[in-house]
């Protein structure tokens, strides 16, 4: 699988590379700057690219809004965000043409080379990943929405897990619980929030991102 990794900091690059090729992936460029990165991503069009939010030259979106070009130009192409802070108006943007195929991690969840790897191949796979910390800001934003004040504390467990992109499976998992009162808690959530039922977890995904970033 061809990643594309874009990043500033030297050691942080070269950990990346490091950890992406130890798990199979092929970096064809990693690069360290918005200019650059626009043109690696014209030029190899990869199964993945992992992003840093802030790149040379301004340091402020560089490196998303040359995601975003890309995605525009290649609908569908996937990306996974890294970012130092959780920034509510960068993970909108991010997802803004619901095409899928994109994530949204803080950096330090880098350390845990699993979760990290998985996130990767989620994306790679036209997935929908979101931190845990990027979710609940989103769903602080909304507390006081009427909608989620309708949903249970367990239900509102449940949205949290599948914003961040996490299958019936993955979450019945992570609460000790069957599938089948996943599935369940799903269905009333969605109802709850007016939202369409979607067996694809990430079109499900994306509905209740939508809700959330309205």
């Amino acid at each position: 699988m061809r990643v594309v990794v874009a990043e500033d900091l030297a050691l942080l690059r070269d950990g990346l590379i490091r950890i992406l090729q130890a798990y199979g992936f092929e970096v064809v460029e990693a690069v360290d700057n918005g200019p650059s990165l626009a043109r690696a991503l014209r030029t190899h069009r990869p199964d993945v690219s992992v992003v840093d939010v802030r790149l040379p030259p301004t340091f402020t979106d560089e490196g998303l809004r040359a995601a975003i070009d890309a995605r525009a130009r290649f609908p569908g192409l996937p990306v996974l965000m890294l970012s130092q802070y959780v920034e509510q108006l960068y993970a909108r943007e991010l997802m803004s043409d619901r095409a899928g195929a994109v994530g949204y991690l803080l950096k330090d969840r880098v350390s845990d080379v699993g979760q990290f790897i998985d996130a990767v191949r989620r994306v790679a796979a036209g997935g929908t990943v979101m931190d845990p910390d990027v979710v609940a800001s989103l769903l602080a934003r909304h507390e006081d929405d009427e909608p989620l004040r309708a949903l249970t504390p367990r239900e509102r467990e449940v949205l949290s897990l599948m914003a961040e992109g996490r299958t019936n499976a993955a979450i019945a998992a992570r609460m000790f619980v069957t599938e089948k009162a996943v599935s369940k808690h799903s269905n009333n959530i969605f109802a709850k929030l007016g939202l369409r039922r979607s067996e694809e977890d990430n079109r499900r995904v994306l509905a209740v991102l939508a809700y959330l970033q309205a």
